[in-house]
C-alpha cells in the first residue's frame, strides 16, 4: 500500500463494500503486501501483479480462513478504491 494511503479508510471501505470483518482485511491486505513485496520489478520498475497468483497465495496462509471468491472481492474493492484515488492502475 502507497504512503499516501490512509489504511483506517481503506479497511472501513472495504468491509462496508465485502461485509468483512475489518480484521480479516487487514490480514488479507497484510499478505497481499507479503506478495507484492516478494514480486520482482521489471526494467521500468513497474511490477506486475497477477491477480489470480495473488488471490491463490493469500487463500494458502494457514491464517486465512476465506474461499477465493471472497479474497479476490477484497482485492477487487481494494483495486476500486486506489483507482478511485488515483494510486493505482492497470497495465495494459
Amino acid at each position: 500500500m502507497s504512503d499516501k494511503v490512509n489504511e483506517q479508510e481503506l479497511v472501513n471501505v472495504l468491509s462496508a463494500k465485502t461485509k468483512v470483518d475489518p480484521q480479516i482485511i487487514r490480514l488479507v491486505l497484510k499478505h497481499e503486501q507479503t506478495f507484492i513485496n516478494k514480486a520482482k520489478a521489471n526494467a521500468k520498475g513497474e511490477v506486475d501483479i497477477d491477480s489470480d497468483d495473488l488471490v491463490d497465495y493469500v487463500t494458502t496462509q494457514r491464517d486465512v480462513k476465506l474461499d477465493e471468491i471472497t479474497v479476490e472481492t477484497i482485492l477487487d474493492a481494494e483495486m476500486d478504491y486506489l483507482m478511485d484515488k488515483g494510486l493505482a492502475g492497470y497495465i495494459d
